[in-house]
C-alpha cells in the first residue's frame, strides 16, 4: 500500500514496502527559504515521529535500529503533559555519510518547563548532528510496579538549513529494502498538505497514533497569524557558516508600550550582545500567539540551564540547535514558543529565545513553578562530567547581570519567590503551592525542580557567574613593571615604565582600568587590557591598578613600590689585574681581574666588555682569566643598576714571559729539554744554594716550575728580601705551573731571585720562567 501526500510542490511517498519515509522528485521549496525565489527567510524546520512499543506490562519500550530521512535532533514525548518518566530513556543516532552509531544518550526523562498550554510531556531534546538511523530504549523507574506514561512516541527534528549553513532538506533517497520504519512511524509535519495531486490516487491517509492528539505534528489548514513586529525576520540571512550576531545589541525589537506591554527599564550592568530570532532562522508561522509578561512585570532570578546532550555541536550549528528545540518545544509538546528566553552556545554566541522583546520581562516556560518571577537562559550542552567553557560562562553572567540590573536585583544576593505549585527539588526540599522559598538571585533549575539541570560541572561554577556579574573585578594583581628592574620587593626604574597586570575576572566584564601613582590617575586603559604606562618623578613611589567592574564597582590592587633614580653606579675599587697560580702557555696566562662597584639604591650588576664579554652579579668582586703572553689588552666594565643607570672603568695590562735563558746564574744548572717547557727548554739544579735572578719593570709576577714527587724546595727572595719557601714536590707531574704569585698595587722594577734550598732526598728543582704584567 502506498500513501502520497504533497511536501511543497513535490510529492512524498510514504513507502510501505521499505517501511522507510522516501521524499521522491522534491523540487519545492528548501528547507532553509520561505520561498522558491532563492530569497532567504525563516528556516523551515521538518519534524516526524514514531511510537514506541511497551513491553514488560507498560515498564519498558524500545524503537529497533531503522532508518530515516535526515534529523539532527530527538526527543520522547508522551501524551500526558504532567506526567514523568522516572526511569531511564536513551537514545542513540546513525551519523549520515560515515554511519557510525553514537553511543547511548540518555535523556533527561522530564523536560521540567511548565508551559500551561502544553500538549504533550516529554524529554529534554537531544543534538545529535545530522543523522539518517535511530534507536531507543526507555525503562520505567520502581522495580515491579513502575510504569511509563501513554502515548510514548520517538520525536525527530530536522531544523532545516539556515544562516549557519545546516542540513540540508529531505531529498530524494529511494526505496532502501529492509529500512524497518512502519509507513505511519515517521510522517511529515505540519506544513504538509494532505490534498493529493490531481489525477493521483486517493488511497486512506495515514493515521496518527491514537494516543498523540497534539496538532503540533498534523497538517495544518489554518493559515498562520501575521507575526508582531518582534517576530518578523529584520535581516537576511547571513553568509554560510557563520553564527550572526544581532545588529542591535537588544535583540529584536521590543514591542511598543502598552496597557499589557511593559517598558523596558534601564540596567545597572550593558547590555550584551544577542542574536536575534530572524538570524537564527526561527519559523514565527509555527508560534503565532503574543508573547506573555511576568504579571509582576519585574525579574527576580535568574535559572540557569543546560540543553542536555549537546555537546557535539560546532558553533556554526549552534543556531540549528536553537531551531531544534524551538521546534521541539512549539510542535512536538504544543508549548506556544521556546521555552527559553535566551540561549548560549559553547562560543559565547547569545540568542534571543522566547519573543517578546529582550530587554522586557517576558515570561518564559523554563522553571516549573516559578516562571511568572524569573528569566531563563540555557547553555547549549550537557555540563553533568564537563564544565562549560568560560566564553560560554562569561555571556551567562553577561546576561545576568544586564537583566536583574533592569530591576535593581544584586547578582549575588538572594530573593524570595512564590511557588506556582507544589514541587520538589533536586536536593529533596519540597513545598506546596503558594510557599514563599528564598532562592539565589542567580540559581540553577535543580535549586527549584527535581532535575539534574544544569549539571554538576556547571552548578558549581554557579558562583563564579554570580560574582562576575556582580563584580568586583576579582584576581587583580601587579605582575611586573617593565622599565625598571626589581630588587627584593622594589622596583627602580629611571623615570618611564609599563606596569602589566592581570585579573581573573573575564575582560568582556571590565569596563576599564586606572593606573595609579601614589593614589592618582596616571593612565587609563580599556577593560581587555593588561598594560600602561606611566612617567614618574623621582623619588619612591606607590603604584596600583585600580579595575573597575561593569557593574561600576572596583577593586584595587597591591600597591608596588617604585623608586625612580638618576645616579650612576660607581666603581670605589677600580677595575685591577694580576698574575695568578695555573698552567701557564703562550696563549693562556693565567690572571685575576678584580674590582668593586656600588649604587646609591641597588647594584644589579657588573658586565665585562672587553676583552671577553661576561656578566657577574652584583656582590661578585672578582674572575679568573687567561690572556695570550705579549698581547695588551685593556679590561672593560660597566656596572648597571637596577633603574638601568651605568658607570664605567677599566685596567689595561700585558703580560711577558721571560725564559730560564734571560736570568743571571750562580750555581750548578743544567739545560732540559722538552716539548712541555715553555719554550721548549728549562733549568735543573740539584746543588744547594744554586739560584737563578731576573730582573724586570712590572706590577705582578709569577714563578713558573716544573713538579713532580722527587722535586725540592726553593727559597724565592723580592728585591734582596726573602719573600717565601716554596715546595715543588707533586704527586703527579706538572709542567709550567705557575706555582708562586706576587703583585704590587703600581708598576715598578723589581728582581726575583730563585735559591735550591738542597732538600734531602729530593733536592732537585726545575725552573722554567717568570711571566710579568706590565
Amino acid at each position: 500500500m502506498r500513501s502520497r501526500y504533497k511536501w511543497g510542490t513535490a510529492a512524498v511517498a510514504v513507502v510501505g514496502l521499505s517501511g522507510a519515509l522516501v521524499f521522491q522528485g522534491v523540487t519545492g521549496q528548501s528547507a532553509g527559504s520561505a520561498s522558491g525565489d532563492g530569497k532567504s527567510g525563516p528556516a523551515r524546520a521538518d519534524t516526524r515521529t514514531a511510537p514506541l512499543e511497551t513491553s514488560d506490562h507498560g515498564g519498558r519500550a524500545v524503537l529497533r535500529q531503522r532508518d530515516t530521512e535526515p534529523f539532527s535532533m530527538l526527543g520522547i514525548t508522551w501524551t500526558d503533559p504532567s506526567a514523568r518518566i522516572t526511569g531511564t530513556v536513551e537514545a542513540r543516532a546513525r551519523a549520515a555519510g560515515s554511519g557510525k552509531w553514537s553511543h547511548w544518550l540518555r535523556l533527561d526523562g522530564d523536560s521540567g518547563q511548565g508551559e500551561s498550554a502544553a500538549r504533550r510531556g516529554g524529554t529534554e531534546p537531544a543534538w545529535v548532528g545530522p543523522s539518517d538511523g535511530v534507536e531507543v530504549r526507555v525503562t520505567a523507574g520502581g522495580k515491579t510496579s513502575g510504569k511509563l506514561p501513554a502515548g510514548l512516541r520517538l520525536d525527530l527534528v530536522d531544523p532545516g538549513k539556515g544562516a549557519e549553513g545546516g542540513m540540508e532538506p529531505a531529498v530524494s533517497r529511494g526505496e532502501v529494502a529492509g529500512s524497518g520504519i512502519e509507513p505511519a512511524a515517521f510522517r511529515a509535519d505540519a506544513a504538509d498538505d494532505p490534498t493529493p495531486p490531481a489525477g493521483s490516487e486517493d488511497p486512506a491517509p495515514v493515521e496518527s497514533p491514537s494516543e498523540d492528539p497534539s496538532p503540533s505534528v498534523e497538517p495544518s489548514t489554518t493559515p498562520p497569524t501575521e507575526p508582531t513586529p518582534s517576530e518578523a525576520p529584520t535581516s537576511p540571512a547571513p553568509p554560510s557558516g557563520t553564527p550572526v550576531p544581532s545588529t542591535s545589541p537588544s535583540g529584536s525589537p521590543s514591542p511598543s508600550p502598552t496597557a499589557t506591554v511593559p517598558t523596558a527599564p534601564p540596567s545597572t550592568a550593558p547590555r550584551p550582545t544577542i542574536t536575534t530570532r530572524a538570524a537564527w532562522g526561527a519559523d514565527e508561522s509555527i508560534s503565532p500567539e503574543e508573547p506573555g509578561y511576568l504579571p509582576g512585570g519585574k525579574i527576580k532570578a535568574v535559572v540557569v540551564h543546560h540543553t542536555a546532550e549537546s555537546n557535539d555541536y560546532t558553533c556554526a550549528q549552534a543556531p540549528a540547535v536553537v531551531r531544534g528545540i524551538y521546534t521541539y518545544h512549539v510542535k512536538q509538546l504544543g508549548w506556544k514558543d521556546l521555552g527559553y528566553n535566551f540561549l548560549v552556545d559553547k562560543c559565547g554566541t547569545v540568542y534571543e529565545g522566547r519573543k517578546g522583546g529582550v530587554d522586557l520581562p517576558v515570561l518564559g516556560a523554563h522553571a516549573y513553578g516559578f516562571n511568572t518571577e524569573t528569566t531563563g537562559i540555557s547553555v547549549l550542552g550537557t555540563y553533568t562530567g564537563v564544565a562549560p567553557s568560560e566564553a560560554a560562562l562569561v555571556s551567562v553572567a553577561r546576561i545576568a547581570a544586564w537583566k536583574l540590573g533592569q530591576y535593581g536585583v544584586s547578582p549575588t544576593g538572594t530573593t524570595t519567590l512564590t511557588a506556582g505549585d507544589s514541587g520538589r527539588s533536586y536536593f529533596g526540599k519540597t513545598w506546596s503551592k503558594g510557599a514563599q522559598l528564598s532562592f539565589p538571585t542567580i540559581h540553577g533549575h535543580r535549586d527549584g525542580y527535581n532535575t539534574q539541570c544544569p549539571g554538576d560541572q556547571f552548578y558549581g561554577k554557579l558562583a563564579t557567574i554570580r560574582g562576575w556579574a556582580a563584580g568586583p573585578v576579582t584576581g587583580l594583581a601587579i605582575k611586573s613593571v617593565t622599565g625598571a628592574g626589581l630588587s627584593g620587593t622594589t622596583y627602580y626604574t629611571k623615570a618611564g615604565i609599563t606596569v602589566n597586570w592581570s585579573a581573573t575576572t573575564p575582560s568582556s566584564l571590565i569596563s576599564k582600568y586606572e593606573l595609579l601613582v601614589d593614589g592618582r590617575t596616571a593612565a587609563t586603559a580599556a577593560g581587555g587590557a593588561t598594560s600602561a604606562k606611566a612617567t614618574l618623578a623621582v623619588g619612591t613611589h606607590k603604584v596600583q591598578v585600580r579595575a573597575v567592574h561593569q557593574s561600576g564597582t572596583t577593586s584595587t590592587s597591591a600597591a608596588a613600590t617604585v623608586v625612580a633614580e638618576t645616579t650612576a653606579p660607581a666603581f670605589p675599587t677600580k677595575p685591577g689585574l694580576a698574575l695568578r697560580a695555573g698552567t701557564v702557555n703562550t696563549t693562556a696566562v693565567p690572571v685575576k681581574l678584580s674590582w668593586k662597584a656600588t649604587d646609591t639604591a641597588a647594584l644589579k650588576e657588573v658586565r665585562l666588555t672587553a676583552p671577553v664579554a661576561k656578566t657577574y652579579g652584583p656582590t661578585t668582586t672578582s674572575a679568573d682569566h687567561t690572556v695570550t703572553s705579549g698581547a695588551a689588552k685593556t679590561w672593560s666594565m660597566t656596572a648597571y643598576d637596577q633603574a638601568g643607570n651605568t658607570g664605567s672603568a677599566s685596567v689595561s695590562g700585558t703580560p711577558v714571559i721571560l725564559q730560564e735563558s734571560s736570568a743571571t746564574k750562580s750555581g750548578t744548572w743544567t739545560t732540559k729539554s722538552s716539548a712541555s717547557y715553555l719554550g721548549g727548554t728549562s733549568y735543573s739544579s740539584s746543588a744547594k744554594n744554586a739560584s737563578l735572578t731576573w730582573t724586570f719593570t712590572g706590577r705582578s709576577v709569577a714563578w713558573v716550575v716544573s713538579r713532580a714527587s722527587t722535586s725540592g724546595q726553593a727559597y724565592v727572595y723580592v728585591d734582596g728580601t726573602k719573600a717565601a719557601t716554596v715546595d715543588l714536590k707533586s704527586s703527579t707531574t706538572k709542567y709550567r705551573d705557575a706555582i708562586w704569585t706576587k703583585t704590587w698595587s703600581t708598576s715598578a722594577k723589581h728582581t726575583i731571585k730563585i735559591v735550591v734550598v738542597g732538600t734531602s732526598g729530593r733536592p732537585t728543582i726545575t725552573t722554567d720562567a717568570i711571566v710579568y704584567l706590565k
